[in-house]
């Protein structure tokens, strides 16, 4: 029974496999990779540049795992009298799933314009771009057809029957993506940004049978996410998620409680972090954070909650991220940390 379970949970995430042909990758560490979120969420941060890395693993327990990983750049510059800021980002992916080696390769430019809405520099609207190059490919070696089974037994010698209907192993394209977002303070110390964006909407062909008519479905998400001061070494961060593409949507949300160390207050810039996300109606996220001033490490694991727990035995995927923050010496901006898009 337990075999057929397994069974079972492949067949499903094969037929899904199908469908995210035409959909994006996830993940659950989702606030560490803005351009993939929105491209009008990079450069809000405290600093001049910021680098951030992302490793996925999922269903190791299960199956051969699906892997992602993702490393973005960002550097945010003022503008004219420094009341305005360009931020300038570059985000790379590599996505691979299952035993076909479904792979997706992608490298995406981003700029975003924060045009300051005061005199104090408090409140900023952003409007941002994204737009690159995509590459899929995949291995037929591993895979099996209806047409290689007689008499109940597998014969590999046997013709697929796709020869003349699997036209690519692998296809590129261009991509692009807008958003816009805005972020402001509540009472000097409480930090807040609200974002939608738009992806695809250049409706970009993604077929292994070279069919002209399969389209990568537009995307689009809502973003928002605050910090919250709550004792003296105490603040809570909260991020939310929200996705549609096609017929799949996704939610997800949550916070973590950050405890500032070296007795500084939440001035300091070293401190822990830990709590907890969810993606609605799939898992439960617990998460674990290390700041160290200019270094971040992050960890989490999804506790398979869906209706494939049963054969998943509530296994899902890991995650991990390290991400680097700080100033520019050159430009003395870090007088001006309070005065930029910063979360």
């Amino acid at each position: 029974m337990k075999h057929l379970y397994r069974l079972l949970l492949l067949s499903c995430m094969a037929l899904c496999g199908s469908g995210a042909l035409a959909q994006d990758i996830h993940l659950s560490q989702f606030y560490e990779t803005p351009i993939l979120r929105n491209p009008a969420l990079i450069g809000i941060f405290n600093g001049d540049v910021r680098v951030q890395a992302v490793y996925r693993n999922q269903w190791n327990q299960v199956t051969i795992p699906y892997q992602t990983g993702t490393l973005s750049g960002e550097i945010k510059f003022p503008v004219g009298n420094a009341n305005d800021y360009l931020t300038t980002g570059l985000q790379m992916t590599y996505d691979r799933a299952g035993t076909s080696r479904l792979q997706s390769t992608q490298i995406m430019p981003a700029i975003n314009y924060h045009k300051s809405l005061n005199a104090d520099k408090a409140s900023f609207l952003s409007l941002g771009f994204m737009g690159g190059f995509v590459q899929r490919q995949f291995d037929p070696a591993n895979m099996t057809f209806d047409n290689q089974y007689t008499g109940g037994r597998f014969d590999p010698s046997m013709a697929t029957g796709e020869e003349g209907k699997l036209a690519l192993r692998g296809y590129s394209y261009l991509d692009a993506g807008v958003g816009l977002s805005y972020n402001s303070v509540i009472r000097e110390d409480v930090n807040y940004y609200i974002g939608v964006g738009y992806f695809h909407f250049n409706s970009p062909k993604v077929s292994f049978y070279n069919d002209k008519s399969i389209m990568l479905n537009p995307k689009i998400t809502f973003n928002a996410g605050i910090s919250i001061p709550l004792e003296e070494r105490v603040k809570l961060v909260a991020e939310y998620n929200q996705l549609h593409q096609g017929s799949y949507s996704e939610y997800i949300g949550g916070a973590m409680l950050r405890y500032a160390l070296m007795d500084q207050g939440l001035e300091s810039t070293r401190g822990i972090y830990g709590g907890l996300f969810l993606r609605w109606n799939d898992a439960l996220i617990p998460t674990v954070k290390l700041d160290m001033d200019k270094y971040e490490l992050g960890m989490s694991y999804d506790a398979n909650i869906s209706q494939l727990r049963t054969a998943s035995q509530s296994f899902g995927g890991f995650e991990i991220s390290l991400v680097f923050k700080g100033f520019l010496n050159s430009r003395n901006s870090t007088l001006e940390s309070v005065n930029c898009p910063r979360f």
